[in-house]
């Protein structure tokens, strides 16, 4: 994949996260605290169902898309039956009259269920179009789905506000539904020519067979993924409040910042990696591209220690704790962004059950870190929690990646985000406490960072300097 390539799937990400990080402050300041607390379930229940109900043939269709011929088949044998399970399920869910409103949000409201079903389903097959885009590397139409996407929640919402309209849950998960329905539309557009291919191919059963067996552990998997990043709002909507779950939320999305790393690594990365594989050639560069990731994910946890308390000037009082919170909350999307590039053997090797293995240990530690610190902590002891399990799921991937390929060099890999992540949890929990010692360290983190990686700084400053001066 070229530059040019890696900077149209970067649009997307950068684009959204920045219309975000103006869109987010706006809703705290016009909707309830409450009300940003519910947001945060409604998300966790998109991801739930993403999931689950895809049965793995996501990733299947993803890891098989350089293998097969019939591409357009492949897609059909992916979302066929991910998708009619997901309907099922619907089907049942509205028969035995369970209100999905009242489940998520305490609130008993039929609009408001029929909203949430409708986001469900346009997420759902939207995740499908956008793997399309993305393994044909056109990032242009891959972005601009995204970016579009958050930039009409941002109008919807200041419409909203604009026209004095009530500002209650109800028009803000509407917001959500029409931000939803334009991505819908947009991939359908752009995905027209695959899909009429698809619709005309027929599903191969051997193959559907072993993208199942394929994706099965992955059902596991991701459901205990699920509980690893969900179980924090879940036991904060459980133990303590939708204030508490409202604060985590905010600090949750700022830290959001860094899933546009998150974002574009994962997008460019599996088409490359898998090819790679496929044409057995440059896997000597793996753990080159490991070293470079991990460099950036330390400095963001560096950045954000020294930096979260430009947060409070943009948030309404009741948000103060943010500052604190976010550094542990970039936990979930940095590490889990380091580990892509280490569980690439289970990945090559296909032993899906050990991502599975590691996903399950680290939810069961985070279900015991949440029980244990959200009483005392709150938002919190959540942010904590979900930072350590995150930390545990990122060796685990690691170790078991190694156990079935090939080892790589870990000691510094180990030494920086183990340090990173004591530095985060104890900044979110006792940084007001500690005061000015947490910045000092932070610097002082700073200066070891760069020692640590000259050489990659020294090398990425020259590559910017001879292509700045190749465009002149």
């Amino acid at each position: 994949m070229t530059p040019k390539k890696i900077a149209s799937f970067a649009l997307g990400p950068i684009g959204g996260a920045l219309i975000s990080l103006i869109t987010l402050p706006f809703i705290t300041w016009h909707f309830s605290q409450e009300d940003v607390g519910r947001i945060g379930m409604l998300q966790i229940t998109i991801s739930f169902a993403i999931l689950l109900f895809s049965l793995g043939l996501d990733q299947a269709y993803v890891r098989n898309y350089h293998d097969v011929q019939n591409k357009p088949a492949l897609l059909r044998s992916s979302i066929v039956p991910s998708f009619t399970l997901l309907i099922l399920i619907l089907v049942i869910v509205l028969s035995i009259g369970l209100s999905l409103s009242s489940l998520l949000f305490g609130v008993s409201s039929a609009p408001l269920s029929g909203l949430i079903i409708v986001v469900l389903i346009l997420t759902f097959i939207s995740r499908f179009l956008s793997l399309v885009l993305r393994m044909k590397e056109q990032g242009v139409a891959y972005s601009m789905s995204q970016l579009l996407t958050k930039l009409l929640l941002f109008s919807v919402v200041v419409g909203i506000v604009l026209l004095e309209a009530d500002t209650d849950i109800i028009n803000l998960v509407a917001a959500y539904v029409l931000s939803s329905f334009f991505v819908f539309v947009l991939l359908i557009w752009n995905t027209k020519s695959e899909l009429m291919l698809a619709y005309h191919s027929r599903i191969n059963k051997s193959e559907l067979r072993k993208m199942l067996k394929f994706g099965f552990p992955l059902i596991f998997g991701g459901l205990a993924f699920w509980g690893l990043t969900a179980t924090d709002k879940i036991f904060l909507r459980s133990l303590s409040n939708f204030e508490e779950l409202g604060l985590y939320s905010v600090s949750v999305s700022f830290a959001a910042a860094a899933s546009i790393l998150q974002a574009i690594f994962s997008t460019v990365w599996a088409p490359i990696v898998y090819k790679w594989v496929s044409t057995e050639t440059n896997l000597d560069k793996v753990n080159k591209v490991t070293k470079y990731i991990l460099a950036i994910v330390i400095l963001f946890f560096i950045l954000a220690g020294l930096l979260s308390w430009l947060i409070s000037f943009f948030l309404p009082s009741n948000y103060k704790e943010v500052r604190w919170i976010v550094v542990s909350c970039l936990g979930y999307p940095l590490l889990y962004t380091l580990s892509e590039t280490t569980v690439v053997g289970i990945g090559v090797t296909k032993r899906s059950s050990f991502s599975m293995l590691a996903s399950i240990i680290a939810f069961i530690i985070n279900v015991i870190g949440n029980w244990l610190l959200i009483p005392k902590y709150g938002a919190a002891g959540a942010a904590s929690s979900t930072c350590f399990s995150f930390f545990i799921f990122f060796i685990l991937r690691t170790e078991l990646a190694i156990y079935v390929w090939k080892p790589i060099p870990r000691k510094l890999l180990y030494t920086l985000t183990s340090i990173s992540v004591s530095a985060a949890i104890v900044f979110t929990l006792w940084g007001e406490l500690i005061g000015i010692w947490s910045f000092l360290f932070w610097a002082f983190f700073l200066v070891v960072w760069i020692i640590c990686f000259f050489e990659e700084i020294k090398q990425t400053s020259s590559f910017v300097y001879k292509r700045n001066r190749h465009s002149v």
